[in-house]
């Protein structure tokens, strides 16, 4: 994947009484998700080579 720099995922430190977890939980996977972090691992689970990687980038810019 691309070497760009992402922001790291971080938990609120200092969370008030009447924050609720659900709220807590929604927004960690809201940052997940805009960080890309799943993504990257599910890209990492299998080894692609290299010519792959450029057919599939190929193929994913086409517009039909």
């Amino acid at each position: 994947m691309d070497d760009t720099k992402k922001k790291p995922v971080t938990l609120p430190e200092n969370v008030m009484v009447d924050y609720a977890f659900e709220n807590m939980l929604k927004k960690f996977i809201h940052d997940v998700k805009k960080s890309g972090v799943l993504e990257e691992t599910k890209a990492r689970r299998y080894y692609l080579k290299p010519s792959l990687k450029k057919r599939l980038a190929l193929k994913s810019k086409r517009k039909y």
